[in-house]
Protein backbone atom coordinates (compact mmCIF):
# COMPACT_ATOMS: atom_id res chain seq x y z
CA UNK A 1 0.00 0.00 0.00
CA UNK A 2 3.21 2.29 1.02
CA UNK A 3 4.56 1.72 -2.29
CA UNK A 4 1.42 2.39 -3.96
CA UNK A 5 0.68 5.54 -2.52
CA UNK A 6 4.35 6.83 -3.24
CA UNK A 7 3.99 6.22 -7.09
CA UNK A 8 0.46 7.63 -6.76
CA UNK A 9 2.64 11.18 -5.74
CA UNK A 10 4.99 10.79 -8.25
CA UNK A 11 2.59 10.33 -11.43
CA UNK A 12 1.15 13.63 -9.61
CA UNK A 13 4.29 15.32 -9.85
CA UNK A 14 5.29 14.46 -13.28
CA UNK A 15 1.73 15.47 -14.16
CA UNK A 16 2.20 18.75 -12.61
CA UNK A 17 5.46 19.52 -14.14
CA UNK A 18 4.86 17.85 -17.44
CA UNK A 19 4.28 21.33 -19.17
CA UNK A 20 7.75 22.90 -17.98
CA UNK A 21 9.94 22.81 -21.14
CA UNK A 22 13.74 21.38 -19.74
CA UNK A 23 17.13 20.88 -21.49
CA UNK A 24 17.37 17.74 -21.67
CA UNK A 25 20.25 16.98 -22.35
CA UNK A 26 22.98 14.77 -23.75
CA UNK A 27 26.84 14.89 -23.84
CA UNK A 28 27.40 13.75 -27.21
CA UNK A 29 31.00 12.40 -27.54
CA UNK A 30 33.35 13.03 -30.08
CA UNK A 31 34.16 10.20 -32.42
CA UNK A 32 37.01 9.35 -35.18
CA UNK A 33 33.75 9.02 -37.34
CA UNK A 34 31.00 11.75 -38.98
CA UNK A 35 27.77 11.44 -37.16
CA UNK A 36 24.86 9.60 -39.20
CA UNK A 37 20.88 9.55 -38.81
CA UNK A 38 21.11 6.40 -37.11
CA UNK A 39 23.33 7.64 -35.02
CA UNK A 40 21.20 10.69 -33.53
CA UNK A 41 17.89 8.71 -33.79
CA UNK A 42 18.94 7.36 -30.70
CA UNK A 43 19.46 10.73 -29.39
CA UNK A 44 15.87 11.38 -30.41
CA UNK A 45 14.34 8.02 -29.22
CA UNK A 46 15.68 9.17 -25.29
CA UNK A 47 12.95 12.22 -25.25
CA UNK A 48 15.93 14.64 -25.77
CA UNK A 49 15.83 17.83 -26.90
CA UNK A 50 19.18 19.38 -26.59
CA UNK A 51 23.35 17.81 -26.89
CA UNK A 52 26.61 19.17 -26.07
CA UNK A 53 29.02 18.55 -29.28
CA UNK A 54 32.63 18.96 -27.64
CA UNK A 55 35.73 19.52 -29.54
CA UNK A 56 39.08 19.69 -27.87
CA UNK A 57 42.00 21.34 -27.37
CA UNK A 58 45.41 20.18 -25.54
CA UNK A 59 47.93 21.10 -23.42
CA UNK A 60 51.05 19.37 -22.44
CA UNK A 61 50.57 19.45 -18.57
CA UNK A 62 49.89 21.71 -15.51
CA UNK A 63 52.22 24.44 -16.66
CA UNK A 64 52.13 24.75 -20.16
CA UNK A 65 50.69 27.89 -21.67
CA UNK A 66 50.58 26.33 -25.15
CA UNK A 67 47.26 25.27 -25.76
CA UNK A 68 46.68 23.35 -29.41
CA UNK A 69 43.39 22.33 -31.19
CA UNK A 70 41.83 21.71 -34.65
CA UNK A 71 44.73 19.33 -35.92
CA UNK A 72 44.83 16.48 -38.26
CA UNK A 73 46.19 14.68 -35.16
CA UNK A 74 42.83 15.01 -33.23
CA UNK A 75 39.66 12.62 -34.00
CA UNK A 76 37.19 14.37 -36.58
CA UNK A 77 34.46 15.06 -33.91
CA UNK A 78 36.89 16.86 -31.80
CA UNK A 79 37.35 19.02 -34.50
CA UNK A 80 35.96 22.08 -36.19
CA UNK A 81 34.63 20.64 -39.28
CA UNK A 82 33.72 17.61 -36.99
CA UNK A 83 32.07 20.11 -34.25
CA UNK A 84 30.11 21.54 -37.59
CA UNK A 85 28.92 18.31 -38.77
CA UNK A 86 27.57 17.05 -35.22
CA UNK A 87 25.85 20.52 -34.85
CA UNK A 88 24.19 20.32 -38.41
CA UNK A 89 22.73 16.67 -38.07
CA UNK A 90 21.43 17.42 -34.38
CA UNK A 91 19.67 20.18 -35.28
CA UNK A 92 18.16 18.81 -38.70
CA UNK A 93 16.79 16.28 -36.00
CA UNK A 94 14.99 19.16 -33.81
CA UNK A 95 18.05 18.74 -31.11
CA UNK A 96 19.34 21.97 -29.71
CA UNK A 97 23.31 22.32 -29.11
CA UNK A 98 25.32 24.09 -26.41
CA UNK A 99 28.71 24.07 -28.24
CA UNK A 100 30.85 23.22 -25.15
CA UNK A 101 35.01 23.54 -26.36
CA UNK A 102 37.34 21.84 -23.46
CA UNK A 103 40.51 21.25 -22.69
CA UNK A 104 42.36 18.08 -22.17
CA UNK A 105 45.77 17.88 -20.17
CA UNK A 106 48.48 14.96 -21.02
CA UNK A 107 47.60 12.04 -18.86
CA UNK A 108 43.90 13.28 -17.41
CA UNK A 109 45.17 15.83 -14.97
CA UNK A 110 42.38 17.65 -13.93
CA UNK A 111 42.02 21.03 -15.51
CA UNK A 112 40.60 22.68 -12.52
CA UNK A 113 44.45 23.06 -11.81
CA UNK A 114 45.67 24.47 -14.47
CA UNK A 115 47.91 27.37 -13.18
CA UNK A 116 50.80 29.45 -14.58
CA UNK A 117 54.10 30.16 -12.82
CA UNK A 118 55.22 33.55 -14.49
CA UNK A 119 53.36 36.27 -15.67
CA UNK A 120 55.04 35.27 -19.19
CA UNK A 121 53.19 32.02 -18.94
CA UNK A 122 50.08 33.50 -18.14
CA UNK A 123 49.48 35.91 -20.87
CA UNK A 124 50.60 33.13 -23.13
CA UNK A 125 48.06 30.95 -22.10
CA UNK A 126 45.24 33.94 -22.20
CA UNK A 127 46.71 34.51 -25.77
CA UNK A 128 46.53 30.88 -26.75
CA UNK A 129 42.91 29.99 -24.81
CA UNK A 130 41.59 33.00 -26.20
CA UNK A 131 42.03 32.01 -30.12
CA UNK A 132 40.87 28.83 -29.16
CA UNK A 133 37.62 29.71 -27.24
CA UNK A 134 36.63 32.65 -29.92
CA UNK A 135 37.32 29.83 -33.03
CA UNK A 136 34.34 28.00 -31.34
CA UNK A 137 32.00 31.34 -30.86
CA UNK A 138 32.82 32.16 -34.33
CA UNK A 139 30.91 28.34 -35.32
CA UNK A 140 28.83 28.86 -32.43
CA UNK A 141 27.39 31.66 -34.25
CA UNK A 142 27.70 30.71 -37.51
CA UNK A 143 25.90 27.34 -36.91
CA UNK A 144 23.47 29.11 -34.83
CA UNK A 145 23.81 26.85 -31.64
CA UNK A 146 21.58 27.72 -28.89
CA UNK A 147 24.36 27.78 -25.75
CA UNK A 148 27.78 28.39 -26.01
CA UNK A 149 29.75 27.03 -22.75
CA UNK A 150 32.74 29.42 -22.42
CA UNK A 151 34.64 26.98 -20.56
CA UNK A 152 34.91 23.95 -18.59
CA UNK A 153 36.19 23.16 -15.23
CA UNK A 154 38.86 25.82 -15.09
CA UNK A 155 38.97 27.32 -11.18
CA UNK A 156 42.92 28.29 -11.08
CA UNK A 157 42.37 30.41 -14.39
CA UNK A 158 39.47 31.67 -13.24
CA UNK A 159 39.89 32.88 -9.88
CA UNK A 160 43.56 33.76 -10.90
CA UNK A 161 42.69 35.58 -13.82
CA UNK A 162 39.17 37.22 -13.20
CA UNK A 163 39.74 40.42 -15.46
CA UNK A 164 40.73 38.25 -18.33
CA UNK A 165 37.60 36.13 -18.09
CA UNK A 166 35.05 39.18 -17.63
CA UNK A 167 37.49 40.94 -21.00
CA UNK A 168 36.64 37.69 -22.90
CA UNK A 169 32.91 37.31 -22.62
CA UNK A 170 32.25 41.02 -23.65
CA UNK A 171 34.50 40.18 -26.37
CA UNK A 172 32.62 37.21 -27.32
CA UNK A 173 28.96 38.63 -26.87
CA UNK A 174 30.24 41.04 -29.90
CA UNK A 175 30.38 37.83 -32.30
CA UNK A 176 27.69 35.09 -30.79
CA UNK A 177 24.12 35.89 -30.24
CA UNK A 178 22.58 33.06 -28.27
CA UNK A 179 23.10 31.84 -24.38
CA UNK A 180 26.50 31.89 -22.57
CA UNK A 181 27.49 29.55 -19.72
CA UNK A 182 30.07 28.24 -18.37
CA UNK A 183 30.48 24.76 -16.85
CA UNK A 184 32.10 25.47 -13.30
CA UNK A 185 32.73 22.10 -11.11
CA UNK A 186 30.33 21.25 -8.39
CA UNK A 187 33.37 22.61 -5.51
CA UNK A 188 33.69 25.72 -8.13
CA UNK A 189 30.91 27.50 -8.95
CA UNK A 190 29.83 29.09 -5.97
CA UNK A 191 33.06 31.47 -6.84
CA UNK A 192 32.93 31.99 -10.29
CA UNK A 193 33.05 35.75 -10.41
CA UNK A 194 31.34 36.37 -13.51
CA UNK A 195 27.78 34.67 -13.63
CA UNK A 196 26.18 38.11 -14.07
CA UNK A 197 27.34 38.43 -17.51
CA UNK A 198 25.95 34.83 -18.61
CA UNK A 199 22.56 33.47 -19.18
CA UNK A 200 23.06 29.82 -17.29
CA UNK A 201 24.68 29.30 -13.98
CA UNK A 202 26.62 25.99 -15.27
CA UNK A 203 27.16 23.24 -12.64
CA UNK A 204 29.29 19.98 -13.45
CA UNK A 205 26.89 18.44 -10.80
CA UNK A 206 29.25 15.58 -9.21
CA UNK A 207 28.32 16.07 -5.70
CA UNK A 208 29.23 13.91 -3.23
CA UNK A 209 25.78 12.18 -1.88
CA UNK A 210 26.45 8.59 -0.32
CA UNK A 211 29.00 6.02 1.26
CA UNK A 212 26.89 3.34 0.72
CA UNK A 213 26.94 0.80 -1.93
CA UNK A 214 23.92 1.05 -3.37
CA UNK A 215 21.97 3.83 -1.99
CA UNK A 216 18.22 4.06 -2.43
CA UNK A 217 16.26 6.78 -4.46
CA UNK A 218 15.14 8.06 -1.61
CA UNK A 219 18.33 7.97 0.36
CA UNK A 220 19.68 10.21 -2.30
CA UNK A 221 16.78 12.34 -2.73
CA UNK A 222 17.37 12.85 0.77
CA UNK A 223 21.06 13.41 0.18
CA UNK A 224 20.44 16.50 -2.17
CA UNK A 225 19.31 18.07 0.45
CA UNK A 226 22.80 19.18 1.35
CA UNK A 227 23.45 20.78 -1.97
CA UNK A 228 20.23 21.93 -3.54
CA UNK A 229 19.69 24.95 -0.92
CA UNK A 230 22.60 26.86 -2.16
CA UNK A 231 22.30 25.93 -5.81
CA UNK A 232 18.36 27.24 -5.34
CA UNK A 233 19.95 30.78 -3.23
CA UNK A 234 22.92 31.53 -6.05
CA UNK A 235 20.09 31.26 -8.74
CA UNK A 236 17.98 33.45 -6.81
CA UNK A 237 21.13 36.02 -6.36
CA UNK A 238 21.95 36.10 -9.81
CA UNK A 239 18.46 35.59 -11.50
CA UNK A 240 19.91 33.36 -13.35
CA UNK A 241 18.56 29.68 -13.98
CA UNK A 242 20.72 26.77 -12.49
CA UNK A 243 21.84 24.25 -15.73
CA UNK A 244 23.81 21.16 -15.53
CA UNK A 245 26.23 21.33 -18.35
CA UNK A 246 27.18 17.72 -16.89
CA UNK A 247 25.54 15.02 -14.49
CA UNK A 248 25.93 11.47 -14.13
CA UNK A 249 26.58 8.24 -12.24
CA UNK A 250 28.71 5.47 -12.95
CA UNK A 251 27.05 1.70 -13.12
CA UNK A 252 29.54 0.90 -10.56
CA UNK A 253 29.44 0.33 -6.27
CA UNK A 254 29.26 3.51 -4.19
CA UNK A 255 28.81 5.76 -7.87
CA UNK A 256 27.65 8.17 -4.93
CA UNK A 257 30.28 8.84 -3.07
CA UNK A 258 32.74 10.35 -5.37
CA UNK A 259 30.46 10.55 -8.69
CA UNK A 260 33.93 12.39 -10.19
CA UNK A 261 36.05 9.43 -10.74
CA UNK A 262 36.75 8.31 -13.89
CA UNK A 263 39.84 5.76 -12.96
CA UNK A 264 39.82 2.46 -14.23
CA UNK A 265 39.11 0.85 -11.33
CA UNK A 266 37.72 -2.81 -10.63
CA UNK A 267 34.50 -1.88 -8.54
CA UNK A 268 31.55 -4.43 -9.34
CA UNK A 269 29.34 -3.36 -11.96
CA UNK A 270 25.81 -2.30 -10.60
CA UNK A 271 23.37 -1.02 -12.81
CA UNK A 272 20.76 -0.67 -9.87
CA UNK A 273 22.89 2.07 -8.37
CA UNK A 274 23.50 4.35 -11.40
CA UNK A 275 19.67 4.18 -11.69
CA UNK A 276 18.89 4.68 -8.33
CA UNK A 277 21.38 7.71 -8.91
CA UNK A 278 20.17 9.12 -11.82
CA UNK A 279 16.12 8.94 -11.21
CA UNK A 280 16.71 11.10 -8.02
CA UNK A 281 18.76 13.83 -9.43
CA UNK A 282 16.21 14.03 -12.35
CA UNK A 283 13.18 13.82 -9.88
CA UNK A 284 14.71 16.62 -7.59
CA UNK A 285 15.58 19.12 -10.02
CA UNK A 286 13.65 18.78 -13.10
CA UNK A 287 10.21 20.10 -11.54
CA UNK A 288 12.48 23.37 -10.17
CA UNK A 289 11.65 26.56 -11.73
CA UNK A 290 15.05 27.60 -10.88
CA UNK A 291 16.39 24.92 -12.97
CA UNK A 292 16.81 25.00 -16.30
CA UNK A 293 18.21 21.41 -17.16
CA UNK A 294 21.17 19.40 -17.60
CA UNK A 295 22.97 17.02 -20.20
CA UNK A 296 23.71 13.28 -18.79
CA UNK A 297 27.44 11.96 -19.14
CA UNK A 298 28.24 10.64 -21.56
CA UNK A 299 26.20 9.39 -24.82
CA UNK A 300 28.37 7.88 -27.66
CA UNK A 301 27.50 7.89 -31.31
CA UNK A 302 28.07 4.49 -31.63
CA UNK A 303 25.41 3.23 -29.70
CA UNK A 304 24.85 -0.32 -30.21
CA UNK A 305 28.78 -1.16 -29.45
CA UNK A 306 28.16 1.62 -26.30
CA UNK A 307 27.79 0.46 -22.24
CA UNK A 308 25.77 -2.61 -21.55
CA UNK A 309 25.19 -5.05 -18.60
CA UNK A 310 28.65 -5.32 -18.23
CA UNK A 311 30.07 -2.15 -18.25
CA UNK A 312 30.84 0.31 -15.40
CA UNK A 313 31.34 3.29 -16.87
CA UNK A 314 29.62 6.45 -16.91
CA UNK A 315 27.07 5.78 -20.05
CA UNK A 316 23.73 5.13 -19.18
CA UNK A 317 23.23 3.47 -22.81
CA UNK A 318 21.96 -0.25 -23.17
CA UNK A 319 21.95 -0.18 -19.34
CA UNK A 320 18.42 0.03 -16.99
CA UNK A 321 19.26 3.62 -16.73
CA UNK A 322 18.79 4.69 -19.78
CA UNK A 323 15.28 3.38 -19.93
CA UNK A 324 14.99 5.44 -17.00
CA UNK A 325 15.94 9.07 -18.49
CA UNK A 326 13.91 8.04 -21.75
CA UNK A 327 10.68 7.51 -19.36
CA UNK A 328 11.93 10.92 -17.26
CA UNK A 329 12.50 13.44 -20.22
CA UNK A 330 9.19 12.55 -21.61
CA UNK A 331 7.85 14.33 -18.65
CA UNK A 332 9.51 17.57 -19.28
CA UNK A 333 9.80 17.95 -23.15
Amino acid sequence: MKKLSLLILFLIEMSCTSQQKKINGVSFVASREEVAQEHVQEVVNLNANHAAVMPFGFIRDLSSPELSFDSDRQWYGETKNGAKQYISMLHKNGISVMLKPQIWIWKGEFTGNLKMNTEAEWKTLETSYRKFIMTYAELAEEAKVEVYCIGTELEQFVQNRPDYWIELIRDIKKIYQGKLTYAANWDEYAKTPFWELLDYIGVDAYFPLSDEKSPSVETLRNAWLKWKPGLAKLSNEKNKPILFTEYGYRSMDYTAKKPWLVDRNQENVNLQAQTNATQAIIQEFWSEEWFAGGYVWKWFINHKQSGGKDNNRFTPQNKPAQETIKQLYSSFK
